[in-house]
């Protein structure tokens, strides 16, 4: 399962829980700046997270009206273990994406 978060989310969410501006310039930065407050329990409870496996990152940029005037947009792909079943993939997906919204 992936979703979209927006390079200023994931800048404004490590603000907000470690207190330090980062810069992220491709998807590495961006899954170490995710991997800093994954771990948070403010974002996942631990049992959520011992079902996630892995994250992988994707960047992409999306033009808004020129080729210069876009946003760095990653793409989150949310790997689970074979035996976490649908439903509990989608709990996990909508906790991580309720903090973005808080953001």
């Amino acid at each position: 399962m992936k979703i979209k978060v927006e390079s200023e989310k994931i800048v404004k969410a490590v603000k907000k829980l470690e207190g330090i501006e980062i810069v992220i310039e491709n998807a590495a930065d961006a899954k170490e700046a995710i991997l800093l407050f994954l771990g948070k329990a403010a974002l996942l409870d631990p049992e959520k997270r011992k079902k996630l496996k892995d994250l992988q990152v994707t960047a992409f940029q999306r033009y808004e009206t020129s080729a210069v005037d876009y946003k760095m947009v990653f793409l989150l792909e949310f790997i689970f273990d074979e035996s976490v079943p649908a439903d509990a993939k989608v709990a996990v997906i909508k906790e991580f994406q309720g903090f973005f919204s808080k953001v």
